[in-house]
């Protein structure tokens, strides 16, 4: 059996294919592939994600695709593609660089015939999320969040939890009793490599017409303070090399970026009834080498809560193992409910 999950992220859209036999599926074992293609390649048309997939799979052989796409905050269930309208977002205005590779994707799949659903994003209108947070922010997360907090669930078992995904943005998600309640995105609370929150001066500029809330916040991150400007795909290793070269305002990048990242995990541990550990996962979450990006914020939490790590790959995991969990009859996904036609 083959099931395929998608992660429609910042720098490119990432695939893993979970697939068994009879006898490694009543062992409960999977082999699993991933693979990740940049955005400038499919918004080019240099590649195409289906024969990129084909090169790995039989495509008629996969049982279930599950994938996300941008915000997800036209959505509130996990649905079927074909009862999709508008790609499930209600504006892609102001949510980051756009390239349109991920359309691309999205519109090759739509056309395959193969199975496949859409993760919702956590907004206001998503059923599972805690009243006070939908009262107080339109936007929480985007879809692929769903598919890293699952992944962060089957992989720890742990029932409360904070999760943050800390790549070219920062997001964090808190789970109580097995659902997200709340999540904190990346222009409110904590900053990435690339976003981060709007603070005074920008929106000043906004208001001000220097500057629109997208360039703002495309150049919010550690990338601000660290004076960098490249492309999306190339300023983390350019933050990390400045960094390891000694230079001071890179390695202060790097110590406010964990620092607003702890911040924000001890919120939402505030609020919280119970956590039985946090998750680390995404590009810089879960780095380890040439920097210990994992290890120096781990220190924040030290002897107070558990601290793991999961990798940068648990987006498009979490998606398949969605899919995987879906097609045996799971009807709800960490609070978020199966579309009834599945």
């Amino acid at each position: 059996m083959v099931f395929v999950g998608m992660d429609h992220g910042t720098t490119g859209v990432s695939f893993t294919i979970l697939s068994s036999s009879s006898k490694e599926e009543n062992e409960g074992k999977n082999s699993v592939e991933h693979f990740k293609i940049s955005r400038e390649d499919l918004s080019q048309g240099q590649v195409s994600a289906l024969e990129e997939l084909a090169q790995r799979v039989d495509l008629d052989s996969i049982e279930l695709m599950v994938i996300t796409y941008a915000m997800g905050d036209g959505i509130n269930t996990i649905k079927p593609l074909e009862k999709v309208k508008y790609r499930g977002i209600l504006s892609i205005n102001g949510a980051g660089k756009v390239t349109g590779g991920g359309t691309a994707v999205y519109e090759e799949i739509e056309k395959s015939g193969i199975p496949t659903l859409l993760i919702p994003g956590l907004h206001n209108k998503t059923p599972c999320i805690d009243q006070r947070f939908a009262a107080a922010y339109s936007h929480h997360a985007s879809a692929e969040k769903v598919s890293i907090t699952y992944n962060a669930y089957l992989e720890t078992g742990w029932e409360n939890m904070v999760v943050s995904d800390i790549s070219s943005n920062s997001v964090s998600m808190l789970v109580q009793n097995g659902k997200i309640v709340g999540a904190v995105d990346a222009c409110l609370g904590a900053m990435g490599v690339i976003h981060g929150p709007l603070d005074l001066e920008m929106l000043r500029d906004i208001d001000e017409g220097k500057k629109t809330a997208n360039e703002c916040f495309s150049h919010a991150g550690a990338v601000k303070i660290a004076d960098i400007d490249t492309k999306v795909s190339r300023a983390k290793d350019e933050l990390i090399l400045l960094a390891q070269n000694g230079d001071d305002q890179a390695i202060l990048a790097l110590d406010t970026m964990m620092m607003t990242i702890a911040m924000e995990i001890w919120g939402l541990i505030g609020i919280a009834n119970k956590v039985d550990g946090i998750v680390l996962t995404g590009s810089m979450g879960a780095l380890e080498e040439p920097i210990n990006f994992y290890g120096h914020l781990k220190e924040y939490f030290e002897g107070v809560v558990p601290v793991v790590r999961i990798p940068p790959t648990s987006g498009s995991m979490g998606s398949a193992q969605i899919a995987r969990d879906i097609y045996q009859g799971k009807k709800n996904i960490l609070g978020i409910e199966v579309d009834d036609s599945i």
